[in-house]
C-alpha cells in the first residue's frame, strides 16, 4: 500500500515539485523529510529523497568549485538530434573508443583508468536523423553511494533517453554487467520493462488531470488513482500507467523514484582471444531480455549495426508532415514515440493545430490505398506521410 503520508507532508512534496531553485529544493526537501514518520514503510522512501538531495548538493558544489576558478566537471549536457544517449560501464571497456568510432567527437583514449572525469557527447548519424552519444565517466561498485563519480554518471543516465550499457569481452562480461546492473538498480533506474511503468507529465496551469491506463490497475481503481495524485497536487499533468500498476507504483512516480531507460549491450574487444566464448556467456546471461551487440572498436566490426539497433530499442519513428497542395513532404522528419498519433504530431507542430484540427491525409506504405483521411487518434508508424487541414 502506498506510504499514506500525513496531508501536511503531501503538501510539501508539492511544493518540492514546484522549486526551480536547487537551495529552495534543498530547503523544502529537509522540511519534507521532517514531517514524514519514520518507520518500515517510509524507509525507502526517505532514502530515495536523502538520494535526489545528495545530486542536488554535489552539483552545487561543482558549480561553485568553477565559479571560483578551480575546475570542476562540467556533468549536465542538453540534449541534441532525436535522442540523448549516454555510455555507461566500467573502466578501459572502450567507451571513448566507441565514442570516437560512432561520431565526430575529439576524444582521449587511453590505456589509463578513469581518464575521462566529465561527460563528453558526439552525434551518431542513422539515416536521416542524428542521436546523441555521450560517454559517461566510468562506473564502479558503490557508485550509488557516490563512489568517485558515481551520483554524477546516475544523473546523466537518468536524465538520457536510453543507455548503451558497455562491457569487455577480454574479460568476464558477466560480472561487468552485474556491476552496472545492480548500481543501476539502487539509483532506481530500469533497463528491462518492468510489469508497471507510469509516467507522470506536468502540464501548464489550467490544463487539468489526464490519466491514460494502457493496461491494468491492480488492487485499485481510477478513482483511487486520481484521488492519490491530487492528495499530492498533482492537478496538471497527463498521466500514463503501462502494465499492472498498484497505488504504490504511481506513488513512486510522484517522487520520481522509480524511471525505465531502454538500453542495449555493446560487448566490446571481439577481436580478442576467448571474446566469442565470453560473448555466449553474455547473450545466456541476458536471456534475450537485452539486446546485446558485438563489436571490435580496434577494426570497425559491428560497429555500423549500432544506429539502426538503437532506433528499434527507443521505440521512435519519423514521420514526414506535407503541406496541403505541395507534391513533397518534408525531408526532416519529426521523432515520435512509438504508439504516437496524429493530436501528438499536432502538438509537436504548433498548438494551432490542436485548436482547428478537422482532419489528416496519412500516406503510408500499410495501408490499402493512400492518402486516407484519419482523425487525430490515428496511431502513426515510421514513415507515415502526414497532411493535417485545419480551421
Amino acid at each position: 500500500m502506498p506510504t499514506n503520508l500525513p496531508a501536511e507532508a503531501k503538501r510539501k512534496w508539492t511544493e518540492v515539485s514546484a522549486a526551480r531553485n536547487p537551495h529552495e529544493k534543498l530547503r523544502l526537501m529537509e522540511e519534507f523529510l521532517s514531517l514524514v514518520p519514520k518507520h518500515k514503510g517510509t524507509a525507502k522512501l526517505c532514502a530515495q529523497v536523502k538520494k535526489q538531495m545528495a545530486m542536488i548538493r554535489e552539483e552545487l558544489e561543482e558549480k561553485q568549485r568553477r565559479k571560483a576558478g578551480r575546475g570542476g566537471s562540467r556533468f549536465f549536457i542538453e540534449k541534441e538530434g532525436a535522442a540523448q544517449v549516454v555510455v555507461i560501464g566500467l573502466t578501459n571497456v572502450g567507451k571513448s573508443s566507441l565514442l570516437r568510432a560512432l561520431t565526430n567527437a575529439k576524444v582521449e583514449v587511453s590505456q589509463a583508468p578513469y581518464t575521462t572525469s566529465e561527460p563528453v557527447p558526439g552525434m551518431l548519424s542513422y539515416e536521416d536523423i542524428q542521436f546523441q552519444i555521450v560517454e559517461a565517466p566510468a562506473i564502479m561498485e558503490g557508485a550509488a553511494e557516490g563512489k568517485a563519480w558515481g551520483l554524477q554518471t546516475l544523473a546523466l543516465a537518468r536524465n538520457a533517453d536510453g543507455l548503451i550499457l558497455m562491457v569487455d569481452l577480454g574479460h568476464d562480461p558477466v560480472k561487468q554487467l552485474s556491476i552496472i546492473l545492480g548500481e543501476l538498480q539502487k539509483a532506481r533506474i530500469l533497463v528491462s520493462k518492468p510489469r508497471a511503468y507510469v509516467e507522470i507529465e506536468r502540464r501548464h496551469m489550467g490544463e487539468g488531470l489526464r490519466i491514460i491506463v494502457f493496461g491494468q490497475l491492480l488492487g485499485c481503481t481510477f478513482k483511487d488513482v486520481e484521488d492519490l495524485l491530487k492528495s499530492y497536487g498533482v492537478t496538471n499533468a497527463l498521466v500514463k500507467i503501462y502494465g499492472q500498476a498498484t497505488l504504490d507504483e504511481v506513488e513512486d512516480a510522484i517522487f520520481g523514484n522509480i524511471t525505465y531507460k531502454p538500453a542495449i549491450i555493446v560487448a566490446n574487444k571481439l577481436d580478442l582471444k576467448g571474446a566469442e566464448s565470453n560473448l555466449r556467456l553474455l547473450e545466456s546471461y541476458v536471456e534475450g531480455n537485452l539486446k546485446v551487440i558485438a563489436v571490435s572498436c580496434e577494426n570497425g566490426q559491428g560497429i555500423k549495426g549500432i544506429g539502426e539497433v538503437l532506433f528499434k530499442a527507443l521505440g521512435l519513428i519519423r514521420v514526414y508532415t506535407k503541406e496541403p497542395g505541395e507534391k513533397e513532404p518534408s525531408k526532416k522528419p519529426f521523432i515520435l514515440k512509438r504508439g504516437s498519433t496524429v493530436q501528438d504530431l499536432a502538438k509537436h507542430i504548433h498548438s494551432d493545430f490542436i485548436d482547428g484540427f478537422l482532419y489528416a491525409k496519412i500516406w503510408s506504405k500499410r495501408l490499402s490505398f493512400s492518402p486516407q483521411k484519419v482523425g487525430a487518434a490515428f496511431i502513426l508508424e515510421d514513415g507515415d506521410i502526414v497532411e493535417i487541414h485545419a480551421k
